[in-house]
């Protein structure tokens, strides 16, 4: 799931975790220890897993709704909960965007996946206390040459972001190597969502942007370090709108868009990527 620009705000922030108890939100970047790296390990596996799942169950004539259903009965089989059902109040348990929706799409019974259809579904587990966070886009069947495209530059260009994660290499590497290969390739990064940290909370310290700026600090990677990255790229232009339910980003030019995106952790020597589906 995408950062909203308002969480990490305030020190005295206070986030409703799967409509549990309120835990506060910590300022500055979270080093995990052997133990919480542990449980992320698991928290991310049952994100990859049902990815996976939905994955293979996907085909045109379901509804969002039923992969929503379906990721949430899964996550729970796993004796872990929803992260994003009722966080700030999203009602689902999965983000399933079609076509030209960017990203936060609701499931609904009324949202009916098409053959050619590019779907982004994003889903989050929390497990024993952690979170792990994972979104795949999908080309449902006949899909176009230029939506297979758009997906392969995403996915490519997430794994070079993630190539660049290791101790002392900065945030702004990641960003640069996303960057640079997605305008290589025609396409145009979103910036109006970023990555983010990722542990306890769904969303901490620090923003993971895929972009080159000057306006978020260029955090420098430490060993123990969880973070989220996902590349968002626009087959037009990267602006975006959101919609009158308050949740659901669009492109405001009506083209395609496509999302990848890793729970990762920084390692000694380079970096474990938590959610790797093994595919």
């Amino acid at each position: 799931m995408n950062l909203f620009s308002d969480l990490l705000s305030s020190e005295n922030s206070k986030i409703p975790i799967n409509n549990g108890p309120v835990i506060k939100q910590r300022r500055g970047v979270e080093i995990k220890s052997s133990r919480e790296i542990e449980i992320m390990r698991k928290s991310s596996k049952i994100v990859a897993t049902v990815l996976s799942e939905i994955r293979d169950l996907v085909k045109p004539g379901m509804s969002t709704l039923d992969l929503d259903n379906y990721a949430e009965k899964r996550i729970r089989d796993h004796d872990a909960k929803p992260s994003f059902k009722g966080y700030h109040g999203f009602p689902g348990s999965i983000c399933s965007s079609i076509n030209n929706e960017v990203v936060h799409g609701i499931p609904s019974k009324k949202k009916i996946i098409n053959d050619g259809d590019l779907l982004k579904v994003d889903t989050g587990a929390f497990y024993n206390g952690y979170h792990g966070d994972s979104c795949i886009t999908i080309c449902v069947g006949n899909t176009s040459d230029k939506a297979n495209e758009l997906s392969r530059v995403a996915r490519e260009a997430l794994m070079l972001g993630i190539k660049q994660i290791r101790p002392q290499n900065k945030l702004l590497d990641i960003a640069g190597a996303i960057e640079d290969y997605v305008k290589a390739n025609g396409f145009s990064v979103v910036e109006d969502y970023t990555g983010h940290g990722v542990g306890r909370n769904l969303h901490e310290e620090p923003s993971v942007f895929n972009f080159r700026t000057n306006d978020l600090p260029n955090v420098t990677l430490r060993e123990g370090m969880t973070i989220a990255v996902e590349p968002i790229i626009n087959l037009g232009s990267k602006h975006c709108k959101t919609l009158s339910d308050g949740w659901t980003v669009i492109t405001k030019d009506g083209n395609l868009s496509a999302q990848w995106e890793h729970t990762v952790l920084v390692t000694k020597n380079g970096c474990e990527i938590l959610t790797d589906r093994g595919d």
